[in-house]
């Protein structure tokens, strides 16, 4: 028997063999275990608990571990855990190298603790060499026991440095060996949960346990992110492992979102880490074997977590819905701090080169596993897709590299994507096709820089870096190519909305694309062409120009398209219609509501000028030069500088003065320079500055009569004066272009030193007539201006998107008038009346009226009543 002394009890145990353990087991058990509840002593505490594991654990059957062990004894030492982490927080705070004896007792504590993890470790390692598979509700109790464990203790050691504050050193070595019996506990439990069967009847209790091993491995992930790689890891090689080997039993309980954000923010922050050892390595122009060491395990990591993705998305696609944003946001995060971005971090080719070899490759399976997904497609596709400048480079190679890989898919999933939404209940999308022309679009500071991309390796040929442009161009073709004829439609009408927008270098990009497409197109699709192009002579049937709702049409078509008989015969019927649409807003009341369809009028007659000028008899001439000086005369200062309607009419007018710039009355020149004048004193939007440029570049050709140069000639010195000073620098170099060709053109050879007021001025003048730099701009200041600009500009388009979206703010009240009405208006107005009576009186005379003339008389008679009232 036993002794009834716990004390003699513990040390007659140290003299016991296996067989006497096994034998003793049913008696001394309970009584280790009581002791084992009810000891307050830590170092008792420990020393039973190694008893327990060392001498009677191996003795109890797999069958009874949860109920007769695990879950008595790991509690307790849970406990234990517990109050070790506490005293350790409250006695950090006072610790001093002066405090010996305070010292003494944190190493102890710490000391206490390292016993703990080593004593768990020898319980995970029993159970490891069994030699049969191990049930998880066998050992329930140990994996959430020892993985708090093992969470709170690296927890701890991430916190040492803000803990222990200035002394550290003093328990360092204490410190280390916490973490790397930490470091042994987690290999050892999980080759333990490698060993782990699931196929048992109570398998749902199994399931829940074994997700929240996961999940709980997912938190530990976090915590040892950036303390060692080796250990990171490995453990999201569990992680992995596992999801995977469970795959049929999780899949339905994981929570794969948040695996999935974990997995994408230590691939970006091992990602981040790599480019600061290169930039590192690059600005100190030293490669020390150190530093490149740590550079190449980093780069390994990357492609660790690249790989783990795509394994993890393959068997987990359809969970992962609420993911893509995350996904797609990690492919655009990491090309955006990657040459050629303007973004990047600046490090050299050859690591460049690694990252792009060692970890952009593994990171390209991923976007073909997800090219059939739909919710990923709706992501990259978006319509509202609203991406800061950074990106728009990066979505751009998203959207190459997706029409690069598009070819070897099932018809349907090319389909999905070179398809927008067709149905409302569908998320709205772009075809791919618009995405990539409306991306290409936004790089406008890769563009202007530009920033070279590898080139497509002909036979036999090297690679060389082309343009942005040449890249996409390249690309393009060689998917247009490939592309089935269904596609067509949906990749014309692409092509045909970037040719008309606003982007020039996007209708470059779309006309070299449609000319590819023309030219090596399928039989089908010239058949299609030569269609569309016969019925293109039916355009004026169908558009007629003579009826004014077809003029916003008419507006974007340039009449050199049509043959020279038919664009004589549009240019006239264009003409009456836009003089018409004139002439009836200023006979009538002239508000600033009913101005849109003026604009539209005076941008068909711009046209018409521009693309059929010649086509014009001196008549029509005359008569457009006389609507534009009657509406210009209606101009004031005020209105235009705040109202962005007149803002339009203002740029409208001045390219129609400037079409008849030799022709203009010396009063209307006169009008037109106060105008300006006044008009740049108030600090006009930028668009107004370039209109008044392009009417002073044609100034030369004008010759003005003596009676008027005293008033024009100043105002013409301080409008160049100003706008050569400007600091933006499209409105700066637009200035002096139109200087430029003022100064070759006039014959008012006095009014160009008035022009140049300073010598800072006058330098640069010169220097752009040579044709000189000022100063040479480094790469890097470039690129950053570069940046700047396209900041501005991003910013700028924003806000216009958030105007047109509040509606009514572009758009003024049309009771608003322009100004007050003139005698005449009211004359022009009572005529048209007066006309219009004695048509209906004569239509009396010839024959029956409808019934509904009466009620619309007596509706006319009480209109009158309440004009005569209102005369005052």
């Amino acid at each position: 028997m036993s002794p009834a002394d716990p004390e003699l009890l513990l040390r007659e145990l140290g003299g016991w063999d296996g067989a006497l353990c096994r034998r003793e087991l049913p008696c001394v058990l309970p009584r280790l275990l009581s002791m084992y509840q009810n000891s307050d002593d830590w170092t008792e505490h420990i020393r039973v608990l190694r008893i327990l594991t060392e001498m009677f654990l191996p003795h109890i059957n797999l069958s009874e571990l949860e109920q007769t062990f695990f879950s008595k004894v790991l509690p307790k030492a849970i406990q234990l855990f517990d109050d070790l982490l506490y005293e350790l927080s409250c006695q950090a705070k006072g610790l001093t190298s002066q405090n010996i004896e305070l010292c003494k007792a944190v190493r102890n504590v710490l000391q206490t603790m390292v016993q703990l993890l080593e004593t768990l470790t020898g319980c995970v390692r029993h159970i490891c060499t069994l030699q049969e598979p191990v049930p998880l509700e066998s050992i329930r109790t140990l994996p959430s026991s020892v993985l708090y464990v093992i969470k709170n203790t690296f927890m701890h050691c991430k916190d040492s440095e803000s803990l222990y504050s200035g002394c550290l050193h003093l328990i360092s070595d204490l410190l280390q060996s916490l973490f790397k019996e930490t470091y042994s506990l987690q290999k050892q439990l999980m080759e333990l949960l490698d060993m782990i069967s699931m196929e048992s009847a109570s398998a749902e209790d199994s399931i829940v346990d074994m997700v929240s091993v996961i999940h709980t491995v997912l938190e530990i992930c976090s915590v040892i992110s950036n303390m060692d790689h080796a250990l990171h890891a490995n453990t999201w090689k569990f992680i992995i492992k596992q999801s995977l080997k469970h795959h049929s039993l999780l899949q339905s309980h994981l929570k794969h979102k948040d695996i999935l954000s974990g997995l994408c923010k230590d691939t970006l922050f091992s990602f981040h880490s790599c480019l600061q050892l290169a930039e590192q390595m690059k600005l100190s122009g030293t490669q020390e074997s150190t530093d490149y060491k740590l550079f190449q395990k980093t780069v390994k990591l990357c492609r660790f977590f690249a790989n783990s993705l795509v394994h993890y998305i393959k068997e987990f696609i359809p969970f992962l819905s609420d993911s893509c944003c995350r996904l797609h946001q990690l492919y655009l995060q990491i090309y955006s701090k990657f040459p050629p971005s303007l973004y990047a971090s600046v490090i050299s080719e050859a690591h460049q080169d690694e990252i792009a070899r060692v970890f952009l490759v593994a990171l390209d399976p991923l976007i073909h596993q997800l090219l059939p997904f739909r919710p990923f497609l709706e992501q990259v596709l978006s319509e509202k897709l609203d991406l800061s400048p950074e990106l728009h480079l990066p979505q751009c190679h998203l959207l190459v590299t997706i029409m690069d890989k598009l070819p070897s898919q099932p018809e349907d999933v090319q389909a999905l994507w070179t398809t927008g939404s067709q149905f409302s209940e569908e998320v709205p999308r772009l075809s791919l096709f618009s995405a990539l022309f409306l991306g290409f679009q936004q790089c406008s500071g890769e563009l202007s820089l530009p920033v070279c991309l590898p080139g497509v390796m002909g036979s036999g040929q090297a690679e060389v870096p082309v343009t942005l442009y040449h890249h996409l161009c390249v690309h393009l073709c060689a998917f247009i190519a490939s592309t089935p004829p269904s596609h067509f439609p949906q990749l014309e009408h692409a092509l045909l909305d970037a040719v008309l927008g606003s982007s020039m270098i996007t209708s470059l990009l779309a006309m070299d694309s449609w000319c590819f497409l023309a030219r090596y197109g399928t039989a089908e699709l010239c058949a299609h062409h030569v269609f569309v192009i016969a019925h293109l002579v039916e355009f004026t049937q169908k558009f007629p120009p003579k009826e004014a709702e077809n003029l916003p049409l008419w507006q974007h078509i340039s009449l050199k398209a049509l043959t020279p008989d038919l664009r004589k015969h549009v240019a006239l019927q264009l003409c009456v219609v836009g003089l018409t649409q004139c002439r009836q807003w200023l006979s009538g009341r002239c508000t600033l509501g009913e101005l849109p369809p003026v604009n539209v009028a005076l941008s068909v007659l711009l046209t018409v000028c521009n693309s059929a000028g010649e086509a014009l008899e001196a008549g029509l001439q005359a008569a457009v030069l006389g609507a534009a000086s009657q509406l210009w005369a209606l101009l004031q200062v005020k209105q235009v500088s705040s109202q962005l309607c007149l803002q339009q009419t203002l740029c409208l007018l001045l390219p129609l003065l400037e079409f008849f710039i030799q022709t203009l009355d010396p009063q209307l020149i006169t009008q037109v320079f106060a105008m300006q004048a006044s008009l740049l004193e108030l600090d006009p939007p930028d668009h107004v500055r370039l209109a008044a440029l392009d009417l002073l570049s044609s100034v030369g050709k004008l010759f003005m009569p003596q009676e008027i140069q005293g008033q024009v000639i100043p105002k013409l010195s301080y409008l160049f004066t100003s706008l050569l000073a400007d600091k933006t620098w499209l409105i700066y170099q637009h200035a002096l272009e139109a200087f430029t060709q003022f100064a070759e053109a006039t014959r008012h050879e006095d009014v160009v030193p008035q022009c140049l007021n300073s010598e800072e001025t006058k330098n640069k003048v010169v220097c752009f007539l040579a044709k000189t730099r000022q100063g040479e701009e480094t790469a890097e200041a470039r690129a950053e201006r570069v940046k700047q600009e396209k900041a501005i500009c991003s910013a700028h388009l924003l806000k216009m998107k958030m105007d047109g979206e509040g509606g009514s703010a572009l758009e003024p009240l049309a009771k608003r008038a322009c100004h007050s009405p003139s005698e005449e208006q009211y004359k022009s107005a009572i005529d048209a009346a007066e006309r219009a009576l004695e048509a209906v009186k004569l239509l009396l005379q010839k024959g029956p009226s409808p019934a509904w003339l009466a009620v619309k008389l007596e509706a006319l008679q009480t209109t009158v009543a309440i004009l005569r009232n209102s005369v005052r």
